[in-house]
């Protein structure tokens, strides 16, 4: 068989057509199906041998009439699934397999599994799959899943991405995972076969290693039936029966099949790169393509015998132990996108182009430059899908009540599948996930884009070409982007702003819902953890809260009175009527949450989205009273204009919705103003502040502005597995008066056995830049990682956010917290670092009362 360096030889030299020819490896001619198959080096494969025995076969055992929970696709990620129903009680759950288990994607898969991640999340999701293959599953069914701990071997061949591996070395210690930064040399002596000669450095992580896919399945499905759970195969699901309810929404009522129709009110939609299709049958759309993805597998390699996986992130190339072989892949700058997805495609594969390919040859032989004279003994192509942000699709959708998703994996389907197979199955059973899942969650996508097919088919594009990359904080896409645009957008040029005289932030991003009618007080007594039933005029900061006392949002309600004209400032209605202002980034997150809730209460009121309508200009410092007293027509002070209240005003004319609200910690107002006033309102306001001193400021200035000020950012600091009472926002819950609401016999019982871990502030005297993941030490002990990181102009110090645990597993008090001795880990060094139990910068809240 040709060796890598003809193929490498080859494909540079010969035209495009017929370039492998060579090799004994057909071109791809640009057929869109699957060709021919090939065999994919696993020990054992649930693939069946080709013939009549195979063809036009029946489902694999008879239908049920009726089940608790149909999961549609038996890869990685249906498996895992059905498995953790079957665990948390569901007996009457059922898969769907159109053909065989792992005949999609699942079957050709690679099987790796890194420990560490850039998310403390996907560390903990991928901590439960190692434990599931490694051990769990083995204990329970007597069947080995095929897990091999070969380690894991990360390269860095610049300082940046030696940087990088050290912050996942801090973040590891904070969980436990061990994990070793070495030097060329000890690489070298760790892995003879590998070229140093280009390296900074290496971490390696010696309990990394691999999967087998078909023994992972069978397990599962093993265990999954013996808790009462049905697996049948050979059974192509064909429709998603939709009932609506008597109050108009949309619900699961049954499965359509080949072979009959499964009545069930819930669904899971795992079914891969198909799961597009599956989702246009129940009217739900799912923002995923499918590539092309492949490796090559070597023929023998004196000397490469348990020797740990590789990843060269630089060269964009992983190189996986196959035996006494090694798996060669990667991700090229300019993938093949499978255009049109076939229903009939099943333990196939295309024809390996190497046009595409080759870029990953040279740096493969690089790193291990015996690759230059070992043969290749087979080619694996075959697709995979990936999403607009690099990040799976989970959760229920928004369209459709009980049709939930666990798909696009981004080629991490096994190594992320028994985390998020736990997850999706708590979220079935319990209403929400266990962990923060808001990364995952479908509801991060604004409804606008999840069927914007070309937005959806740049930006996966780009996520697919940049896997590899160095995460760098504050990272934006390029692709795709203006899809949405604010009513500014042509005008404000942003920049970074100080606590001078005063700043104006473009805010118009904001979520902007109004809740109206006969039951919306009952809903807003129910939904907000703060009492917000509160007299018209009045604007209260508050969360918002699941069952199990976790955060879904913090925001902003503000209490109208009711009118009989509408307008975009206020629609007209009977009853009560609130006013929500929610981040733009989560706004569909929201909007998503506050549907359900008042779906499943069956609360009388309508909630209304005006985002779209509305811009929001927020002026922020100590000049922006004399500023806005030039604007607006209303007298802005103290007396007339209090803190957390809100008017009807005119604005140059121009009716706005002022209120007196702050999130950098300044004295300042928001103008919620009618899209087509949003420019002749600004440019007033600019021309008011040019003798003051405004200047424009941007989303990084109100980052710094408020972890300075010690406020909270959703998802950041604040996420649905913490409480308010952890993130030190008791002050938000009415614990206090005897009103019921969403999540408070949660925080009830947290309050009474005392808090397992708090949110707690940190300031490093040293400048030295810190951007979240970072270890915290107390007294020599790791106790928790850094949330969130910045420097604080105004205080001159990096500030630091992070929840702290006690190691001996008791309640974290506030002496606990105030007698420790701490230091915050950064890259593998330690910075001497100060808690405090309030924000360093006013801690008495002077400046938003105006006084300086």
């Amino acid at each position: 068989m040709a060796s890598l360096s003809r193929a490498l030889r080859v494909a540079a030299t010969c035209p495009r057509r017929g370039r492998t020819r060579g090799l004994g490896l057909r071109a791809l001619t640009g057929q869109a199906g699957p060709t021919a198959e090939k065999s994919v080096p696993y020990r054992r494969t649930l693939k069946e041998p080709q013939g009549p025995s195979t063809v036009a076969r029946g489902p694999s055992q008879p239908l049920p009439s009726t089940a608790h929970v149909v999961v549609i696709g038996g890869g990685s990620l249906g498996c895992q699934t059905l498995y953790h129903l079957a665990k948390l009680g569901v007996s009457g759950a059922v898969l769907l397999e159109r053909e065989r288990l792992t005949s999609g994607t699942t079957w050709h898969t690679a099987g790796l599994l890194w420990q560490l991640r850039p998310s403390d999340v996907e560390v903990e999701l991928l901590a439960h799959t190692r434990r599931v293959v490694s051990h769990d599953l083995e204990e329970e069914t007597g069947l080995h899943t095929g897990w091999i701990q070969n380690g894991g071997l990360f390269i860095a061949s610049n300082r940046q991405r030696l940087d990088e591996y050290k912050r996942l070395m801090s973040l590891g210690k904070a969980y436990g995972v061990e994990s070793h930064v070495l030097s060329p040399a000890e690489t070298k002596a760790l892995y003879p076969l590998m070229n140093v000669d280009d390296l900074y450095g290496t971490l390696y992580v010696p309990h990394d290693g691999t999967m087998d896919p078909a023994g992972t399945c069978t397990a599962l499905t093993r265990a999954a039936a013996a808790r009462g759970a049905q697996v049948i195969e050979n059974c192509p699901v064909t429709g998603i029966r939709v009932r609506t309810d008597d109050f108009g929404v949309r619900r699961v009522a049954a499965v359509e099949t080949e072979h009959g129709s499964i009545q069930t009110p819930c669904v899971v939609n795992c079914a891969g790169v198909w799961a597009s299709a599956v989702g246009r049958m129940a009217g739900v759309k799912v923002p995923l393509v499918a590539m092309h993805h492949a490796y090559v597998v070597t023929e023998r390699i004196e000397g490469i015998q348990n020797m740990p996986n590789v990843r060269d992130h630089d060269a964009s190339v992983y190189l996986r132990l196959q035996g006494d072989a090694l798996s060669v892949g990667g991700y090229e700058t300019n993938p093949i996108f499978w255009e049109e997805v076939s229903d009939k495609f099943a333990f196939g594969l295309f024809d390996l182009d190497w046009d595409v390919f080759t870029q990953h040859i040279e740096g493969a032989i690089n790193r291990v430059p015996v690759l230059e004279k070992t043969g290749v003994k087979s080619t694996v192509c075959g697709p995979e899908s990936f999403t607009p942000d690099h990040k799976p699709l989970m959760g229920e959708a928004p369209e459709l009540r009980g049709f939930f998703l666990g798909c696009g994996f981004n080629s991490a389907g096994m190594m992320l599948g028994g985390g998020c197979g736990q997850e999706l199955a708590h979220w079935i059973v319990h209403g929400r996930p266990e962990k923060d899942m808001y990364s995952y969650d479908i509801r991060r996508f604004h409804h606008l884009l999840t069927d914007h097919r070309r937005w959806i088919r740049e930006r996966s594009h780009e996520s697919y070409a940049k896997n590899y990359s160095v995460v760098f904080p504050h990272d934006e896409p390029l692709a795709g982007r203006n899809m949405r645009t604010d009513p500014l957008h042509e005008i404000k040029k942003e920049c970074l702003a100080c606590r001078g005289a005063a700043a104006v932030f473009n805010m118009s991003y904001f979520g902007k819902f109004y809740l109206v009618g006969l039951d919306a007080r009952k809903a807003a007594d129910w939904l907000f953890s703060a009492d917000v039933s509160r007299p018209p005029g009045s604007t209260v900061y508050t969360c918002m809260l699941n069952h199990r006392g976790g955060t879904e949002s913090d925001l902003t309600v503000s209490r109208l009175a009711p009118g009989p004209q509408a307008s975009a400032l206020a629609p007209a209605f009977e009853g009560d009527g609130y006013y929500l202002a929610v981040g733009g980034a989560v706004a569909q997150h929201n909007w998503s949450h506050i549907s359900t809730v008042l779906q499943d209460q069956k609360f009388r009121c309508q909630l209304i989205d005006s985002s779209e309508d509305l811009g929001l200009i927020s002026i922020q410092g100590p000049a922006s009273r004399a500023i806005l007293q030039e604007v607006l027509d209303a007298d802005l002070s103290n007396e007339a204009f209090p803190f957390s209240t809100h008017k009807l005003v005119r604005a140059s004319g121009h009716l706005v919705r002022a209120m007196r609200l702050s999130f950098v910690g300044e004295l300042g107002w928001e103008l919620h103003v009618p899209k087509p006033a949003c420019v002749p309102v600004y440019r007033a306001v600019m021309a008011a502040g040019t003798k003051h001193g405004l200047v424009n400021a941007g989303y990084r200035a109100i980052d710094s502005l408020s972890i300075e000020k010690g406020y909270r950012h959703w998802h950041a600091d604040l996420r649905p597995d913490d409480s308010p009472l952890e993130a030190g926002l008791a002050f938000t819950c009415k614990l206090k008066s005897a009103v019921p609401f969403l999540g408070r016999e949660a925080l009830e019982k947290q309050r009474s056995e005392g808090l397992r871990r708090r949110l707690v502030c940190f300031t490093v005297d040293e400048k030295v830049p810190m951007f979240g993941l970072e270890a915290i030490w107390r007294n020599g002990q790791v106790v928790g990682h850094v949330r969130r990181a910045d420097f604080g102009f105004a205080v001159d110090k990096t500030l630091a956010y992070g929840y702290i645990r006690d190691p001996s597993g008791q309640s974290v008090s506030l002496d606990f917290v105030k007698s420790g001795d701490y230091a915050l880990e950064r890259m593998g060094v330690t910075y001497p670092a100060r808690a405090h139990l309030k924000s360093p910068f006013d801690p008495d809240n002077k400046r938003v009362k105006g006084i300086y």
